[in-house]
């Protein structure tokens, strides 16, 4: 779409307004919101700015001192995807919203953008001749409206006026009782172009997974980002809360974003994964070793904060390491039934509440890594992959420390960005850690 088009499209549409977006390193949207008049200028003179430290805000809102921004503060360019144009469907007033890339007043690519960091490992996948193809599962669960953080989330009232008490993997009924918000999620999602697949009931109480259907990197991981969005705003019609934390109940399963990864022919398109008898290839088999060795140290990007953490112990239905199977779901890394055309990876490691082009750019690198290397994978395993050794971080402050010295990994996501999202991250640490919880009020205040 060139900017006459749009032009006719937002005038046909009788839009008043766009919601110009980017997304931070955290995955937060921000941006600006322009009359159509204005944004129609902007993106024919570039004068849509914002100042580069906004994509390195922590996840609270507060600014980064880093050493790797300019300590003038200055504005980028945002320069909007008009491929990405949408209706905007929850508003009443008509609006449309559009994805922003951002580059510097040089006109160079901003390497603080979670969306350029994706376009640099797609590109590497294409000098190769490659083309890598994703599909997010993307889990969340609905909760009532909590107003005070000091309480414990609840499952919400569904329409048979009850909350549920049990679990209900994979039933009709629980998802069902939350038909009303499907239905607005469908029309949002149809209206955005957010081509979701399928939708089941998860284990844990009121919690769903949603599938996106594959595609490019760049455009998928948009779809998921919009996804969230999506969701979170039916939710609240309906006087609910959707949430995409990692571990939002102390005593449930924690929410994942299983990511189906393949490679193809850049050429011929054909599925590389899959030699023509059927078998795994060569190259599947490096793809897997890149993800068993680099996954680990990739954690900051699959498993962003602090709460991300929680949902890697061996006994609440989450990965906890590197081993790899076929059809097995117990490991980090599984091979799904899958034909010569569908030969795909499934990485179960990284969390629903990871910015959704890191998470994408992070995986899609370890795999990179494990092709162009030549990595051997393991055998794979057959038996309950959670009986085996933790080999995944357990904290937040192990993850950016085995990033910190993954050389081939900062090297292709980018140094200065791993620099300044190790800064982010370590920036969040230093403030959960001033907060004094419930836990230690319970149990220190009257015992030590």
């Amino acid at each position: 779409m060139n900017v006459e088009e749009a032009a006719e499209w937002l005038r046909a549409g009788r839009i008043e307004e766009v919601e110009c977006l980017i997304v931070d390193i955290t995955g937060v949207p921000r941006g600006k919101v322009l009359p159509i008049s204005r944004f129609l200028k902007a993106v024919k003179d570039g004068s849509l700015r914002l100042p580069e430290s906004v994509f390195l805000q922590t996840v609270s809102g507060d600014w980064l001192e880093s050493r790797m921004l300019d300590p003038r503060y200055p504005d980028v360019v945002l320069v909007p995807d008009l491929s990405t144009l949408r209706i905007l469907p929850w508003y009443n007033e008509p609006t449309a919203q559009v994805i922003c890339d951002a580059v510097t007043m040089e006109g160079e690519p901003l390497i603080f953008s979670p969306r350029e960091v994706l376009r640099r490992v797609v590109k590497l996948y294409a000098d190769r001749g490659w083309r890598a193809e994703v599909a997010p599962e993307l889990e969340f669960y609905f909760v009532a409206r909590n107003t005070d953080p000091d309480y414990p989330l609840q499952a919400p009232i569904g329409r048979s006026g009850r909350a549920e008490t049990g679990r209900q993997p994979y039933s009709i009924d629980a998802v069902n009782e939350f038909d009303p918000i499907f239905d607005d999620i469908y029309d949002f999602c149809e209206a955005q172009q957010i081509e979701i697949d399928t939708v089941i009931h998860e284990e844990g109480l009121a919690q769903v997974e949603v599938n996106i259907d594959h595609g490019d990197p760049i455009t998928i991981a948009d779809q998921a980002f919009l996804f969230k969005r999506t969701v979170r705003e039916a939710a609240m019609r309906h006087d609910l809360y959707a949430t995409f934390m990692a571990k939002p109940h102390e005593n449930e399963p924690g929410s994942a974003m299983h990511l189906h990864q393949s490679v193809h022919d850049l050429e011929t398109g054909l599925n590389l994964f899959s030699l023509p008898d059927g078998s795994d290839s060569p190259l599947l088999l490096h793809h897997i070793a890149g993800l068993q060795k680099f996954l680990p140290a990739a954690m900051p990007l699959l498993g962003p904060n602090v709460n991300s953490y929680r949902r890697v112990v061996s006994d609440s239905g989450s990965t906890v390491n590197t081993h790899w199977g076929h059809d097995n779901r117990t490991t980090g890394i599984r091979v799904p039934r899958s034909g010569i055309t569908s030969r795909r990876v499934e990485n179960r490691v990284p969390g629903a509440d990871a910015n959704p082009y890191l998470a994408v750019a992070g995986s899609l690198a370890c795999g990179y890594l494990g092709m162009v290397e030549e990595l051997e994978a393991s055998e794979p395993l057959s038996i309950d992959a959670s009986e085996r050794k933790l080999n995944l971080p357990r904290f937040l402050s192990d993850a950016l420390q085995r990033l910190r010295y993954a050389a081939p990994l900062r090297e292709v996501l980018h140094e200065d960005f791993v620099a300044a999202l190790i800064d982010v991250k370590e920036t969040e640490m230093e403030a959960f850690n001033r907060v004094i919880s419930a836990w230690e009020r319970e149990h220190l205040l009257l015992h030590v």
